[in-house]
């Protein structure tokens, strides 16, 4: 059976990193092109289908109907693709997955597991980062990340991980001072600790207890969890934390303030670029996240 004629592939490159990325110069810069370059890589596509993808104006490019019938056409095809010459290719040496995960996640939840992945499959090794983690690194230093968020980017793959209760968590010797119901004058008196990632927390909590407009003496601000419980601990605030960061961190010294049901805003995701969930340490990693319920 003769071979049919095929397109050249960085062509198809092109074109589909353009649609994906939504931008022409976005897409030029992840393939380390100039605007010129790329531009010629989508013409040369669309003389060799014969149909006009893009249209062109003040140096943006927008998908014509025709072009997005053949973006639904090919895109698949050419991932599988990607996917099938990446398992050929396979030598056998160590997959490496760079992964985003705030520390307490990955102190209370992720470490803990993390023999049972390395058991199933031991050539998979993972770089941790928990540095100033959002959404705009991946792709770039980060496949993946785990990540406390109201709701993920549309654009990218997400699974929730969990649903959470906001909690009010201090020092257990401090219960007696602030007693068992909300009261405005003891709480105005206090400092609040509150994290980078869920600033919203703090105003869900007033809300619940019924002091929408409560101002305390100072707010502190982290961006480490683990530093939160122990500030709390040591009597310097109160933490406004969720309720898993409470029971599995098992501190005898820390305890609940109020027992009031707080829906939280937040909730951990797993997210990556729809692209790289093919790739096979991204879809190991995720297939064993969802299995083991992280």
């Amino acid at each position: 059976m003769p071979i049919r004629r095929l397109p050249p592939l960085r062509a198809l490159e092109a074109f589909v990193r353009v649609v994906r990325l939504g931008s022409a110069k976005a897409a030029a810069s992840e393939l380390a092109l100039s605007p010129s370059a790329l531009s010629r890589r989508v013409t040369t596509l669309e003389d060799f289908v014969g149909k006009r993808l893009f249209t062109r104006q003040h140096q943006t490019m927008k998908l014509t109907e025709e072009g997005r019938l053949f973006y639904d056409a090919v895109a698949p095809r050419l991932d599988e693709l990607a996917l099938a010459i990446e398992l050929q290719v396979d030598d056998g040496g160590v997959l490496r997955l760079h992964l985003g995960v705030p520390s307490l996640f990955g102190g209370q939840r992720l470490f803990p597991r993390l023999a049972e992945l390395r058991k199933r499959h031991p050539r998979l090794h993972i770089d941790i980062d928990s540095n100033q983690l959002h959404e705009s690194r991946l792709g770039d230093s980060l496949d993946a990340a785990i990540m406390l968020l109201k709701e993920p980017d549309p654009v990218l793959y997400s699974v929730r991980l969990d649903h959470n209760k906001v909690y009010a968590i201090v020092a257990t010797d401090m219960l007696d001072t602030l007693g068992n119901v909300p009261n405005a004058k003891r709480l105005e008196k206090q400092t609040f600790l509150i994290h980078n990632d869920t600033p919203d927390s703090f105003e869900a909590w007033r809300e619940a207890i019924g002091l929408p407009r409560l101002q305390p003496a100072a707010i502190d601000h982290f961006d480490s969890g683990q530093l939160m419980l122990e500030a709390a601990a040591q009597g310097l605030g109160i933490a406004i934390m969720h309720d898993d960061h409470f029971r599995r961190s098992g501190d005898k010294r820390l305890s609940r303030l109020f027992d009031i049901e707080v829906e939280s805003p937040y909730s951990y995701w797993f997210v990556c670029r729809q692209k790289d969930l093919e790739t096979r340490p991204v879809k190991l990693f995720r297939d064993w996240l969802i299995e083991a319920g992280l």
